[in-house]
């Protein structure tokens, strides 16, 4: 049988700590935003090298691309930008290039 006692979805109970989950979940939304725009920017980066036979320009958009992920994760300010300028550059190579 399923409980139906417990908290409501608003309302931490006592021995919850409501802050640290709330900080915990922000952190892991941000991981998340930030690494979905990495990957964005390696798939790019391989059209780029596949496409337009342009490897060299790949690897530099992969290596763009974690850097780009790493300023992100370290400046919250900056986010999940940091790489997508890396992404619109690797799209405008591959739709110019």
């Amino acid at each position: 049988m399923a409980d139906i006692n417990h908290a409501t979805d608003s309302a931490y109970s006592p021995e919850m700590d409501g802050p640290t989950h709330e900080a915990t979940y922000r952190g892991f939304v941000r991981f998340v935003e930030i690494a979905t725009t990495v990957v964005i920017c390696w798939v790019l980066s391989l059209a780029v090298g596949g496409v337009r036979e342009a490897w060299i320009t790949a690897i530099v958009g992969v290596v763009l691309g974690g850097i780009g992920g790493a300023v992100g994760a370290l400046s919250p300010a900056i986010g999940w930008r940091a790489p997508a300028v890396v992404a619109v550059l690797l799209a405008l190579m591959l739709a110019f290039y």
